[in-house]
């Protein structure tokens, strides 16, 4: 009867571990930092900070988002950059979404991109409405010059292929949406940043000579095999190449960010939620 007893015992602290383990990958926040270093970046934007938040898909951290705003404003960044999924389809609450994004805007200008789940939840008209009146700088495939002192940087922002549900594939759509987009930049001299939710097609990102890319969508690879790398990610599969960190091909630099909340699949293992900051630094030339 004791043995029966302990063996209950242990289970019982076992299960009540690993739940504090599943709660603390999927709620206790870490900070990345990565510095982009180029020619390109003038004097004024040196030490320039970027916090990029994507995929946070409804979620709440602590009373009123403070959890994640306490983390970000600890930053002190000059610049916010959301690349998509801010909401979820499948559990739609804007609440918590909105309400994120009203008290960023009070930290630093916060520029936007739609992912996947805005287009899928059929709901992203109203919300873009409540977005801009939020002070939200809301991107449909648009480029936007930042200035600072006698210096400038210059911000693109494309739309997920999601919200088109023509018969085209998805790396067209956003190879129209680039090209578009860029017609819109005859500068080659300064930094071309881009923000876009898809980071599997950081070649064609390449081939529009873009310095540096945001993105997200991937989720980390919800679970991450210590030394290896992410499981699994939407549009790239098993074991797939970008789920986190940072990643150059030629002169374009892409940083995927692993994202704050789940979507299908509800946890996260070796794989906590991520603010990513990107402190611009100018090289010597």
């Amino acid at each position: 009867m004791k043995k029966v007893n302990k063996r209950l015992l242990y289970s019982l602290l076992g299960l009540i571990l690993l739940g504090f383990y599943f709660y603390f990958q999927n709620n206790s926040i870490v900070t990345t930092e990565y510095d982009f270093s180029s020619n390109k970046i003038p004097e004024d934007f040196n030490g320039y900070k970027i916090v990029q938040l994507s995929d946070l898909h409804s979620k709440s951290f602590g009373d009123q988002q403070n959890g994640l705003i306490k983390k970000v404003d600890k930053v002190k960044p000059n610049l916010i950059v959301f690349t998509g999924d801010l909401v979820d389809s499948k559990k739609y609450n804007e609440r918590n979404s909105l309400l994120l994004m009203e008290k960023l805007v009070q930290i630093a200008p916060v520029y936007y991109v739609t992912g996947n789940h805005e287009w899928w939840s059929g709901k992203f008209n109203v919300l873009e409405g409540k977005l801009k009146n939020a002070g939200v700088h809301v991107m449909r495939n648009t480029a936007v010059e930042l200035n600072k002192d006698n210096g400038k940087i210059h911000l693109l922002g494309i739309d997920d292929p999601s919200k088109t549900i023509e018969s085209f594939t998805e790396q067209s759509i956003i190879e129209e949406e680039l090209r578009n987009t860029s017609k819109e930049i005859e500068d080659n001299k300064n930094v071309k940043i881009l923000l876009s939710h898809r980071p599997e097609l950081l070649s064609l990102y390449s081939n529009f000579k873009v310095d540096l890319v945001f993105s997200g969508h991937a989720h980390g690879g919800q679970f991450r095999i210590p030394f290896v790398g992410g499981l699994v990610a939407p549009d790239q599969g098993l074991f797939p190449k970008y789920t986190s960190g940072k990643h150059v091909l030629e002169n374009t630099t892409m940083i995927v960010n692993r994202g704050l909340g789940n979507s299908i699949i509800p946890i996260r293992i070796f794989n906590r939620p991520e603010i990513v900051v990107v402190t611009l630094k100018r090289a010597n030339t």
